[in-house]
C-alpha cells in the first residue's frame, strides 16, 4: 500500500489528535483502526435495542482535554459545566456541593458534619489543588520537567500533601468527618486499585482528577462522548490524514513496518512509516513487537442504565435533579472505602461496593431521542474496588454478583429500589448493562480491563530520561495513547505530545 511519514496504530481519540497535528504540519499520515469506527472507546452508542438513547458507553466525562488542543485543531465541540459538583447521601440527609452557591454548600456541610471546620478545611484544600491545577496543566503539553522543578512550581505544602506522602494521610490530617474524607478520596481511586493510606499510586490518580485543563472540572460533552471523537476525526480528515477502520494490526517492526489485515482471516497487508505512533496499551504494543507483555489490572464496574424516572431520595428536601446531575456518591465514606478495598484484596466482591453515579441527560438532553425527552434519563454508575482478579474464574457469575451487590448498596441510600426506575426496552428487558474489567479486556481489547491502559504515572520526568514521555527503546516507535507518561483519561495529551516529539526532531 505504500509508505507514509507516520503510521498511527489505533484511531482512539489520542491517535486522532496526533494524526490531526501531524497532517496539519504536512506529514503523510495513515491511521489504522481494528474496530469498524474511529474513536476507540470514546464513542456514543445505542446500547439497548429499540431505545433511542446515545450512551457514552465506556468513557463519559471530559476534564483533562486541554482547551489549547481544542483551539489548535478547531474542534467543533461543546463541553457543559456541571453546576453541582456532588451529592452524598448521609442517613436521611445529604452533603451537597453547589459550585454556584457557596453559602448553600457551607450550610450543607454544617448540617452533615455538625460544624464549620470541615467546610473551611475543604475550601483551603481545594484552593491548594486549584493552585496545583493552574501550575501543572500547562506543563502537560511540554517536554517533561524534573521533579525538583515541579516541586518548586507547586510549592512545599502541595508537594508534601499531594506528591510526597500518601493522599490518605493528608486527608485524615485535614478533615475530621468520615463522609467528607471519603468524598475527597474517591478521586484517588477511579479505575485504580490502591490503598490511599499507603500507596502513592492513589496520589497519581488524584492528581489526574483535579488538574484537568487548569480547573479540574469534569464537564459534560454535548452529544455524548461520540461528539468528542467525531470532532477529532473530522479535524484529522480535514488536515489530510487517511483513516482506515476495520484494519487490525498484527505486527509492528521497530524499522517502521506495520502488518495488518482488513478482516478476520483475511489477507495481510504491509505498510511502512518513518515513524509509528502506538495509540495502544503498552501490553498490546509489547505483543505486536513480539515480546512478552506486562498485563496491568483494571479495577472498576461500569454500569449503564436508562431510567423511566429519577429515583426518590431519602432526603425529602433534596432535588433529585441536583443530586444526580453532579457526582452522586454511594457508600464512599473513608471507612467504607477502606473496608471495600480490604475485601477485594482478599478476593471477595465488596459487601457494600463503593460507587458513584451521574445522569448525563440532566445536563445534555440531546442524547435522548425526541420521543424520550422528558420521559427518560440516563444514569451512569462507576464502581470502585472491583479488580479484574474478582472476575477471572467466573466472569458471568461474578459480574452478576457484583451488579447485585452494587444495586443493593445503591438501594440502601435511596428511598426506592433502582430497579423500579429502569426503563424497559420494547422486548420488556430492563435497560441496564454492566461491564467488568474482564469484559473490557474481552470486548475492547484493554489488557486487564485497565481503563488507563496501565497504572498512571507522575506528570514529570521521574526516571531522568527527559523527552516528552512518549519515547520507547525503538527510535521509530512512540507511544501516543493513554499509556504514555501523562496519559490516562480522555485528554488527547498523549497524542499531542507524540506529535510534538516528532515535529521537533
Amino acid at each position: 500500500m505504500g509508505a507514509y511519514d507516520v503510521i498511527v496504530a489505533g484511531a482512539g481519540h489520542n491517535g486522532l489528535v496526533a494524526a490531526a497535528y501531524l497532517a496539519r504540519a504536512g506529514r503523510s499520515v495513515l491511521v489504522l483502526e481494528r474496530l469498524g469506527h474511529a474513536g476507540g472507546l470514546a464513542i456514543s452508542a445505542r446500547a439497548f435495542p429499540g431505545v433511542d438513547v446515545r450512551l457514552s458507553r465506556y468513557s463519559y466525562l471530559v476534564s483533562l482535554l486541554p482547551s489549547r488542543i481544542v483551539r489548535d485543531l478547531g474542534l467543533e465541540l461543546e463541553l457543559r459545566r456541571r453546576r453541582y459538583a456532588s451529592y452524598t447521601p448521609v442517613g436521611g440527609s445529604g452533603l451537597l456541593v453547589d459550585n454556584d452557591d457557596a453559602a448553600r454548600t457551607a450550610a450543607s456541610f454544617a448540617a452533615v458534619t455538625g460544624g464549620a471546620a470541615d467546610h473551611k478545611a475543604w475550601e483551603a484544600f481545594y484552593a491548594l489543588t486549584g493552585h496545583v491545577a493552574r501550575t501543572l496543566a500547562p506543563t502537560l503539553l511540554e517536554p517533561l520537567r524534573r521533579p525538583a522543578e515541579i516541586e518548586r512550581l507547586v510549592g512545599p505544602e502541595a508537594w508534601r500533601d499531594l506528591f510526597a506522602r500518601p493522599i490518605g494521610q493528608t486527608v485524615d490530617e485535614r478533615f475530621a468527618d468520615d463522609t467528607v474524607r471519603g468524598v475527597v478520596l474517591t478521586d484517588a481511586l477511579i479505575g485504580t486499585f490502591a490503598d490511599p493510606a499507603a500507596d502513592l499510586l492513589a496520589n497519581r490518580c488524584f492528581l489526574y482528577h483535579v488538574i484537568g485543563d487548569g480547573t479540574g472540572e469534569w464537564n459534560v460533552p454535548v452529544g455524548g462522548m461520540g461528539a468528542v471523537s467525531g470532532a477529532l476525526e473530522a479535524a484529522a480528515r480535514r488536515a489530510g490524514a487517511e483513516i482506515r477502520t476495520g484494519a487490525e494490526i498484527v505486527a509492528i517492526d521497530p524499522s517502521g513496518e506495520v502488518t495488518f489485515r482488513e478482516s478476520e482471516g483475511g489477507a495481510e497487508h504491509t505498510v511502512t512509516g518513518r515513524h509509528v505512533l502506538a495509540n495502544l496499551p503498552p501490553a498490546v504494543l509489547d505483543r505486536l513487537l513480539g515480546r512478552p507483555p506486562a498485563v496491568p489490572e483494571g479495577a472498576q464496574l461500569k454500569v449503564n442504565m436508562v431510567l423511566s424516572r429519577l429515583p426518590r431520595l431519602k432526603d425529602a428536601a433534596a432535588d433529585p435533579r441536583a443530586a444526580f446531575s453532579g457526582t452522586f456518591h454511594v457508600n464512599e465514606s473513608r471507612d467504607q472505602l477502606a473496608r471495600a478495598h480490604a475485601q477485594a484484596a482478599a478476593g471477595r466482591i465488596p459487601e457494600l461496593p463503593p460507587a458513584e453515579v451521574y445522569c448525563h441527560s440532566l445536563t445534555d438532553p440531546s442524547i435522548l431521542g425526541p420521543e424520550l425527552r422528558g420521559r427518560a434519563e440516563t444514569m451512569t454508575l462507576f464502581g470502585l474496588h472491583m479488580p479484574a482478579r474478582l472476575f477471572r474464574a467466573d466472569p458471568e457469575g461474578a459480574r452478576r454478583a457484583a451488579l447485585r451487590a452494587t444495586f443493593a448498596g445503591l438501594d440502601a441510600v435511596l428511598a426506592e429500589p433502582i430497579e423500579d426506575c429502569l426503563l424497559r426496552a420494547p422486548d420488556g428487558t430492563p435497560c441496564v448493562e454492566a461491564k467488568s474489567p474482564v469484559d473490557l479486556e474481552r470486548e475492547a481489547g484493554l489488557p486487564g480491563g485497565h481503563i488507563f491502559h496501565t497504572d498512571l504515572s507522575w506528570p514529570y520526568d521521574e526516571d531522568g530520561r527527559g523527552g516528552w514521555g512518549v519515547e520507547t527503546e525503538h527510535e521509530r516507535v512512540l507511544l501516543c495513547g493513554a499509556g504514555a507518561r501523562r496519559g490516562g483519561g480522555v485528554s488527547g495529551i498523549g497524542g499531542h505530545n507524540a506529535a510534538m516529539a516528532l515535529l521537533g526532531r
